[in-house]
């Protein structure tokens, strides 16, 4: 409780003290004393009458607090009950929204996992028949097998730089009606731009099943070809859609040195900070550091091995 004591001497209160009868009876005109006394006595009557002496006991101070202690006593009560629903909700919808995560990550890795074993299964086998059909009889086609192997190779490495062309050139102009699905979030397991794989599967396996069934050092070069797109697509969806875009588990791919690099470059592209470079994917890292960026990419680095020890 706040006090406050305020003293004023002040016209008005004399005024109501004169002309009250009931604060202060009227004087005895009876006179007792001389004239000079008199005079006296009466200023000395009057002079003490214009001292006012109000005191005011402040109370709302008191009020305000006590006010405020009840509404802080009583916030609890009121709000506990809406409190607790933006507990219950984001919860709920985090836990629809991680199942559907997991439901189509599965979704993908059943299908990344059957397309890359029976690719993997067939290209192994027409390996091994394809040179046991030309080892027939003896002879050995040296210099048609270091072409496969040497075309498969060079296919796989060309393929890089196709890529780097086709995502510049292509991809993000007159094809980006079909590209753009990648660079928004995704609804459901798959997205239009999984056309591009189907669409670069065509040439390999026509290259591969012309360079089987046809003997020659020139089917020989068109089975490496088509062999070396294989290797090609099937390590571009592990590190990309895998590593990168995380639709499937990896596994050890994730703590590769380099691999972190190629993600974390790929992780900028999509960010536009250098005007979308890289466009290339394994050689993305090289793209960065021609465009100053090896600061930008040493920070994705960081950040995504910090998101892979929480996770």
């Amino acid at each position: 409780m706040a006090v406050g004591l305020f003293a004023a001497t002040t016209p008005t209160a004399f005024r109501l003290i004169q002309s009250s009868s009931y604060l202060l009876p009227k004087p005895n005109p009876t006179v007792f004393f001389p004239p000079s006394r008199q005079k006296n006595t009466t200023l000395l009557h009057r002079t003490r009458r214009k001292l006012c002496l109000t005191v005011y006991v402040v109370m709302e101070d008191q009020k305000r607090n006590t006010t405020e202690a009840d509404t802080s006593d009583e916030i609890p009560h009121e709000s506990s009950p809406s409190s607790e629903i933006p507990i219950v909700i984001p919860s709920l919808r985090g836990a629809e929204r991680l199942a559907k995560k997991k439901s189509e990550r599965f979704t993908y890795l059943v299908a990344a996992v059957m397309s890359s074993f029976g690719i993997t299964s067939m290209a192994v086998m027409a390996v091994y028949y394809r040179f046991y059909w030309q080892m027939e009889g003896g002879n050995v086609p040296v210099s048609e097998m270091f072409g496969t192997f040497a075309l498969s190779v060079g296919a796989a490495v060309g393929m890089e730089f196709w890529a780097r062309w086709a995502h510049k050139a292509l991809w993000h102009a007159s094809l980006w009606h079909m590209h753009e699905s990648h660079h928004k979030p995704r609804e459901g397991p798959f997205e239009l731009n999984d056309v591009f794989a189907i669409i670069n599967a065509v040439p390999a396996i026509a290259l591969l099943n012309y360079g089987f069934f046809h003997k020659g050092y020139v089917p020989g070069l068109c089975f490496g070809a088509g062999l070396g797109i294989t290797v090609f697509g099937m390590a571009y969806m592990f590190v990309h859609d895998g590593l990168v875009h995380k639709r499937f588990p990896v596994g050890p791919i994730a703590n590769v040195p380099y691999f972190r690099k190629v993600a974390a470059a790929h992780q900028l592209h999509h960010s536009e900070k250098f005007k979308g470079v890289p466009y290339g994917l394994f050689l993305g890292p090289q793209e960065v550091e021609e465009v100053g960026g090896l600061e930008e990419q040493e920070k994705e680095i960081d950040r995504r091995i910090k998101a892979y020890k929480n996770s």
